[in-house]
């Protein structure tokens, strides 16, 4: 497929045929993800394993964390499976290929990066965030999608798979959430195109809805509500930022997975540009997310000064230090970049 079909990423850079032959020249697929997996990576797996499995192709799901459980639902029949809980990394030997969806880091990939190190098989990415790490694959790339489900959807179409029920519920849940329902600057024209798409092959949006922001548990609600008691805001309210520490989730009985989106909460606030999330890890450091609605500030540009990345308006990264060093230096970088946006 071109990039001047109406359906494409716009701008798209990846070569669509040579994909196509990628896949008509393997025949067992291992997919796989980054830990900490949202929607898109896994949707993204499930969308591509359906399209993979109708061209006749063996696939296997494997990831370095098991799906959190409030994302259970977009796996119902158990497809994802877990390194080191569902299977070893000898199940994977004799595999001829290898694609890494939603990420190109090798910290995202947890316990997957050493299978992706030590296979034998023919390695591929297909992602959309913009750095990338040296995996010793060839790159399927487009930074100028919302999502890694928008590009299985393209990678659908290029190779002639009429997407069914399934397919389309896993890959509109991709889009959806990383487009935080249809309302970040990310989203297109082509994503509404997209959307209705999946939603004619058999997407229920109000289903997946339901699932992804009208269960929440009563421990997930308190973990919210400690995150938002303690926001702050500075810089006449432009940067805005909390935390969360692992006493926060034995107090609450909630989960890791239970700081998703919580960052996004705060951006709500009138006025707010930039806002930051400090988590603790039960090892020890802060995994730390970045979100911007100022064009001026690259989030990306952010991260990659701790070692991490993602897209402009959304990235992440892990910093190694005590909770106060940490602090001080994550939102001295994101104070430097709001004044250079600002011009001072």
């Amino acid at each position: 497929m071109n990039s001047a079909s109406p359906f494409s990423a716009e701008g798209s850079a990846i070569d669509w045929p040579r994909f196509c032959q990628v896949v008509r020249e393997h025949e067992r697929f291992v997919l796989t993800s980054h830990v900490r997996p949202d929607c898109d990576a896994l949707g993204s797996e499930l969308g591509m394993a359906g399209v993979l499995r109708a061209l006749g192709k063996e696939v296997v799901i494997a990831n370095g964390q098991a799906t959190p459980p409030n994302l259970a639902f977009i796996d119902p029949h158990r497809q994802l499976k877990a390194l080191g809980a569902d299977l070893a990394p000898r199940d994977l030997e004799g595999f001829d290929a290898l694609i890494v969806l939603d990420t190109s880091a090798w910290a995202q990939l947890g316990s997957m990066a050493d299978v992706v190190r030590q296979t034998k098989a023919d390695k591929f990415v297909l992602d959309h965030h913009v750095g990338e790490d040296d995996f010793g694959a060839e790159l399927f790339k487009d930074t100028t999608a919302e999502a890694t489900g928008r590009l299985v959807v393209e990678a659908a179409r290029a190779l002639g798979v009429a997407l069914d029920s399934a397919m389309a519920e896993a890959l509109f849940a991709a889009i959806a959430t990383d487009t935080g329902w249809f309302r970040f600057g990310s989203t297109t024209s082509g994503t509404y195109r997209a959307a209705a798409e999946l939603i004619d092959a058999g997407a229920r949006p109000s289903a997946i809805y339901n699932q992804l922001y009208e269960r929440d548990t009563l421990a997930r609600l308190k973990l919210r509500g400690r995150i938002l008691a303690r926001a702050e805001s500075e810089m006449a309210g432009r940067l805005i930022h909390t935390y969360v520490r692992q006493d926060d989730f034995a107090a609450t009985g909630a989960l890791a997975s239970d700081t998703e989106d919580a960052i996004n909460l705060t951006l709500a606030v009138a006025g707010a540009e930039v806002a930051v999330i400090l988590v603790e890890q039960p090892a020890g450091g802060f995994k730390i997310s970045f979100r911007s609605r100022n064009a001026g500030v690259d989030c990306n540009a952010i991260a990659n000064t701790f070692g991490g990345g993602g897209h402009k308006a959304a990235a992440g990264a892990t910093v190694n230090e005590p909770f106060e060093a940490a602090q001080a230096k994550v939102l001295g970088a994101a104070r430097a970049a709001l004044a250079a946006a600002s011009g001072g």
